[in-house]
C-alpha cells in the first residue's frame, strides 16, 4: 500500500480515535505519553500484521472476533515529537495491518510500546519490530515474528510459525504442530538467532524434520531424534517420530535445545 493510502486511513480515524496524553515526571528528564486506543472486526482465521520500530510488541489471543490494539508513545524532553511519529491502521474484511511511521529526518526520540488482543485463530502475516522484544501468547494459527534487537517468544501456542532475531534469544512453545488457518507456506518453518539462543518446545510424539546448525554453540533434544545424514559438532540432520514439517534451526553464538512442550493448563 502506497504512503497516500496510509495518509487517507490515518485521516478517516482521526475522529474516532481516543488520544490521551499524559506526562510523567516521576524520574529526571521528563517522560511523555501518548495512549493510542481502538478496536476493528476480525474474523476467526484472519490475517493480522504488524510493523514496529522501537518498542515492544506483545499479541494474545482471545475468544473475540475483533483487534483490540493499545499502543503507548511515549517521548523524552520534548512532547511535540509525539505527533510526529504516526500509527496507521488498514483493517478490511479479514486482514487488520498495523504500522509505527517515523518522520524521515533521525532524531526524533519516541518509542511505541504496543498490547494487542486477536482472535487467537490467527494467521500473524509478520508481526515485527526493530528495537525491542516480540512476544506472543496464546494463539493457534501460523506466521512469521521477527525482531533485530530483542527476543522473541511464543507461548501457549500452536501452529506453524517462523521466528528470527539478530541480537536476543527465541523461544518456540508449540502444543500441536496443526494450523487451523489457511497456511501459504514454501520450505520449511526458520527459527534464526545470530547472538542469541534458540529453544522449540514440542508435544512429546511430535513428527517433524530439523535440520540443526550453530557455528559457537551447542545442541541437545529432550526428544529421540533419528539422524538422517551427516552429523558433526555443529549440527545434524533428524526425524523426531514419523517426521513431517521441517524446522530450520540456526544460531552463530548461542545453544539449540529441542525441549518437550508441557501441557497448557
Amino acid at each position: 500500500m502506497d504512503n497516500q493510502s496510509w495518509r487517507c486511513k490515518l485521516g478517516m480515524l482521526a475522529g474516532v480515535l481516543v488520544i490521551l496524553t499524559v506526562p510523567s515526571w516521576a524520574e529526571p528528564g521528563r517522560v511523555f505519553d501518548e495512549v493510542f486506543e481502538q478496536t476493528y472486526p476480525l474474523p476467526f482465521g484472519g490475517r493480522f500484521a504488524l510493523g514496529n520500530v522501537n518498542g515492544t510488541v506483545v499479541v494474545d489471543g482471545w475468544e473475540r472476533e475483533e483487534v483490540e490494539v493499545r499502543a503507548v508513545k511515549t517521548a523524552r524532553n520534548d512532547p511535540a515529537e509525539l505527533q510526529r511519529v504516526q500509527i496507521a491502521v488498514d483493517a478490511q474484511g479479514d486482514r487488520v495491518a498495523i504500522r509505527t511511521i517515523y518522520p524521515k529526518d533521525d532524531g526524533i526520540e519516541v518509542s511505541v510500546d504496543y498490547r494487542v488482543r486477536v482472535p487467537y485463530r490467527v494467521l500473524l502475516e509478520n508481526v515485527q519490530t526493530v528495537n525491542g522484544a516480540v512476544r506472543v501468547r496464546r494463539v493457534e494459527g501460523a506466521g512469521t515474528l521477527r525482531t533485530v534487537n530483542g527476543n522473541v517468544e511464543l507461548l501457549d501456542g500452536a501452529g506453524l510459525f517462523s521466528a528470527r532475531t539478530t541480537n536476543g534469544n527465541i523461544r518456540l512453545d508449540l502444543r500441536s504442530l496443526r494450523a487451523p488457518v489457511s497456511v501459504p507456506r514454501e520450505g520449511p518453518l526458520t527459527l534464526e538467532a545470530i547472538n542469541g539462543s534458540i529453544v522449540l518446545a514440542l508435544p512429546a510424539g511430535a513428527g517433524a524434520h530439523l535440520d540443526v546448525r550453530s557455528v559457537n554453540g551447542d545442541f541437545h533434544s529432550e526428544l529421540p531424534i533419528v539422524v538422517e545424514g551427516a552429523m558433526d559438532a555443529r549440527g545434524l540432520r533428524g526425524r523426531l517420530g514419523g517426521g513431517g514439517i521441517e524446522f530450520r534451526l540456526r544460531t552463530v553464538n548461542g545453544g539449540i535445545r529441542v525441549v518437550t512442550a508441557q501441557p497448557s493448563i
